[in-house]
């Protein structure tokens, strides 16, 4: 047994009895006081009091107290330049372990050091998580705090590592208070009662997944939802009809993702969709070997603002060119990035997937209609070209496509690619 096994029970004993993780704090001192404590000390008990209690500080600041908060991590506990130089210089001169070893310190901000410190606590990920996502939403207006974000998001993506992530089917006999977070969560078609998410998750032909991170057990991560189908799906009212009639898991020969959702704002950045479709891929074969298509039905979130940004709006007059603008817009819009500039194309074409559909009033709901005049895709993940389809992407930005979506494309009456 190591020492993180006794660390794991030292720090479970002293979750459960708070008092003893308080004794070795003063809430009299100001937060920063505390985290320089913190940093300097050595003592495992100590510091999971320390840990704790600017956390619980932390909580209880109002938003101009956090911006304070994060301005002092982003400034006091940045990199020392002077001593950074110094290790840069000796290495450059003199490369041995040892130096580069001290180059490492020299490099790294105080703030990393603080952060991992701050982890110690059963909950501290999640509150970490939580107070990343409070970062996040003051960096428009203090873009200075940028720099702090990094340090947040490098570490993330270690702790988030997909070897981390568990994957949990969730249905209809899931705990309830996993249920009531899949009832928030959803970002792509709002379920709208209890009756609602019973229809997507009791079904035979329904499948729902979620990645969960051992030490936020009771949060999901990221959860996809699946419509086991005979053929590919072209409309998301067909998929969510509360008067359809299910067929047996065994008929099915298609999976379709249907939706896709992001569960923490803290978490920004740390891409799990791409694993996610990969591991739930696996999963499903090895229970419906008979299923030979993988395809999504993707909402299209950046076509009308597109249209009007370029001017071509009012092409839209005709209720029938909606499908051609879509497919144009997919294959030719593009990001300054030269990706395309739709966010859900730029994901499921750099997991390897291809365009290979457009369907005109796929999502007539509110919020379809103004996204994309209710046109939605399929995005194919043919098994047998992933690899290639990803590398042509992430090589060349090369949008792999069905040829009858660059037909429709032609049919848009654009002359030309814009951005």
């Amino acid at each position: 047994m190591g020492v993180n096994f006794f660390t794991d029970i030292l720090s479970s004993l002293l979750d459960r009895a708070p008092g003893l993780t308080r004794r070795a704090a003063d809430n009299s001192q100001p937060l920063e006081s505390l985290c320089a404590g913190l940093l300097s000390s050595r003592g495992e008990i100590s510091g999971m009091s320390l840990a704790q209690s600017i956390l619980d500080r932390y909580a209880g600041l109002d938003d101009a107290a956090k911006r304070a908060f994060f301005s002092y991590l982003g400034t006091a506990l940045d990199v020392p330049s002077d001593a950074a130089l110094a290790a840069l210089k000796l290495y450059q001169s003199d490369p041995t372990a040892g130096h580069y070893a001290a180059l490492i310190n020299a490099v790294e901000p105080p703030r990393l050091q603080l952060i991992r410190r701050l982890n110690q606590s059963h909950d501290a990920t999640a509150r970490l998580v939580s107070m990343r996502a409070d970062l996040i939403a003051m960096l428009k207006t203090a873009p200075e705090l940028a720099r702090l974000d990094v340090d947040f998001k490098h570490l993330f993506i270690s702790w988030f590592n997909r070897g981390f992530l568990v994957l949990r089917p969730i249905s209809w006999s899931s705990p309830a208070h996993i249920l009531e977070k899949i009832i928030t969560y959803e970002s792509v078609h709002a379920i709208q009662s209890w009756d609602d998410l019973r229809r997507r998750l009791q079904p035979a032909d329904r499948r729902c997944f979620a990645f969960f991170h051992p030490a936020m057990p009771d949060e999901p991560l990221i959860f996809v939802e699946v419509a086991l189908t005979r053929g590919t799906p072209s409309s998301v009212q067909d998929i969510l009809a509360d008067n359809r009639t299910a067929i047996a898991a065994s008929d099915a020969d298609t999976a379709a993702f249907y939706s896709i959702s992001n569960c923490q704002a803290g978490l920004a950045g740390i891409s799990f969709g791409n694993s996610l479709i990969k591991t739930v891929v696996q999963n499903l074969l090895r229970e419906l070997p008979q299923i030979r298509t993988f395809v999504t039905l993707s909402p299209i979130p950046g076509l009308m603002s597109w249209l009007r940004d370029a001017g071509h709006d009012d092409k839209l007059a005709d209720p029938d060119a909606a499908p051609g603008l879509a497919a144009y817009y997919l294959l030719h819009a593009k990001h300054r990035t030269g990706q395309p500039l739709d966010p859900v194309a730029r994901f499921h074409l750099n997991n390897g997937a291809s365009v290979a559909a457009l369907h005109a009033q796929a999502d007539i709901s509110a919020k379809g209609m103004a996204q994309s005049s209710g046109v939605m895709v399929n995005y194919l993940y043919d098994l047998t070209k992933i690899g290639d389809n990803h590398e042509a992407f992430a090589n060349q930005h090369t949008v792999i496509a069905d040829k009858s979506v660059r037909s429709l494309a032609s049919t848009a009456g654009i002359d030309s690619p814009t951005g």
